[in-house]
């Protein structure tokens, strides 16, 4: 399915059209532009504000800098920024990129300052205040079984083509695992899809290698993806079962199975999470569990524990959070709920293991721990999506669309390069089985 500008616009961008205005905006764009030009000048950054100009060019307008030096971000706007901000906190941060009220050249590095600071951007005592200011998640975007096709359809079934201009050849949407050099730092090799496609079988090939995945292992996969897991577990002679919410990935998956002639070893279904059944010597899972919500996070662990068989093994890879972030931000609706992925949620380590321990069978007893590698990875992602626009905006996405898609990959990627998030290939089995 391709989106069309009109169709886009209609369903995605009725926000931005209108600035906040009145009363309330006035004040709160006020205390936004104070919190926010105390915070920077403590960062090594330099926002410039322009001002007085008609075209938003910084040359033909009154600037004004802030910050100790580094990546530069320019408001050409600050009227509507600060009045977004101030209204709607990081999603109006976010919202004015889209609109162009801001910029950045390097726009990874700008956010990797912030998100390293994240926690002390805003004082103490306001952020105490956190669970009256910052808008909930709308109840709509709860992952019950009525509401997560939906919530799922939203990124997934955009357009495979879309995909497809950014990802390795195997189509693997998720961090792969890069060699590393003898300091621990990753080596990043040829910089190319080619290299990139290395590196998300040597992630692969670890996960199915975590869970003893070989000839005639019974597999079960949460979140087929584009197949690419399915295909590299069936070649080594398992029998998988691959399940997802996403129509688009489904046909696209069916295909490369069959085109790879594994078609007899892997059955993919549209098929809830929930509903699963059967018994599997193995149960995969990758970056699957952030789409769950908290909500039901001990049913997604209590479903691969009924139906993981005597002896089997169990091997996910989470993007995660500290935990006390975790805590402190699980009810707050964000920028990438928003606009990228509703009802999502990251969750930590650290409750993974609680939920595990009190509510199944299952221990962690492996983890690996690769956030440089997720920073590589989008790297290289929004690399080959910048060098893809004439390309993206023939399939029908417009420059809002890729605005914001260039905003969530970096975004994402100031993210894992910061330190504040973090992603885990986690290894579970039951204490009788080690």
């Amino acid at each position: 399915m391709t989106l069309t500008p009109t169709r886009l616009e209609a369903a995605t961008w009725p926000d931005l059209a209108t600035v906040p205005t009145g009363p309330r905006a006035a004040v709160s764009a006020k205390v936004a532009r104070q919190l926010f030009i105390s915070a920077v000048r403590r960062l090594p950054v330099t926002v410039v504000l322009v001002t007085g100009s008609t075209t938003g060019d910084p040359s033909d307008g009154h600037t004004a800098a802030y910050g100790r030096g580094g990546p530069v971000m320019t408001v050409h706007r600050p009227d509507e920024f600060f009045a977004r901000v101030g209204r709607q906190g990081l999603i109006g941060f976010g919202e004015s990129y889209l609109t162009g009220a801001w910029d950045a050249e390097d726009l990874s590095g700008f956010l990797t300052v912030l998100a390293a600071e994240i926690q002390h951007l805003v004082p103490d005592a306001l952020q105490r205040l956190r669970a009256v200011v910052v808008p909930r998640t709308p109840r709509r975007h709860r992952n019950t079984q009525r509401n997560t096709r939906g919530n799922i359809a939203h990124h997934y079934d955009l357009s495979n083509d879309l995909f497809q201009l950014f990802l390795d050849p195997g189509l693997s949407y998720s961090s792969a695992l890069f060699p590393t050099g003898s300091d621990g730092g990753i080596d990043g090799g040829i910089d190319g899809q080619a290299d990139l496609r290395e590196a998300q079988t040597r992630k692969i090939e670890r996960l199915l290698d975590q869970a003893d995945v070989g000839e005639g292992t019974r597999v079960l996969e949460i979140g087929s993806g584009w197949g690419e897991l399915a295909i590299h577990a069936a070649r080594r002679g398992a029998r998988v079962h691959t399940i997802t919410l996403s129509s688009e990935q489904k046909a696209l998956a069916d295909e490369r199975i069959a085109a790879a002639g594994l078609s007899h070893l892997v059955e993919v279904e549209l098929c809830d999470y929930r509903e699963v059944t059967g018994s599997y010597d193995a149960v995969l899972s990758v970056e699957m569990i952030e789409a769950v919500g908290h909500q039901y996070w001990s049913t997604y662990f209590e479903t691969i524990d009924r139906v993981l068989a005597p002896g089997g093994k169990v091997a996910i890879q989470a993007i995660t959070m500290p935990h006390d972030r975790m805590l402190a931000t699980r009810n707050t609706y964000t920028w990438i709920n928003k606009y990228i992925f509703p009802g999502g949620f990251l969750p930590s380590v650290e409750v993974i293991d609680q939920i595990t321990r009190r509510r199944t069978g299952l221990r962690i007893t492996d983890r690996l721990s690769m956030g440089a590698h997720y920073a590589e990875t989008l790297r290289r992602w929004d690399d080959a999506f910048l060098a893809a626009s004439e390309q993206v905006r023939a399939l029908g996405f417009d420059e809002t669309f890729r605005r914001m898609w260039h905003f969530y990959l970096e975004y994402s990627r100031a993210g894992f390069a910061s330190g504040y998030i973090d992603v885990n290939q986690l290894t579970f089995a039951r204490p009788e089985d080690l």
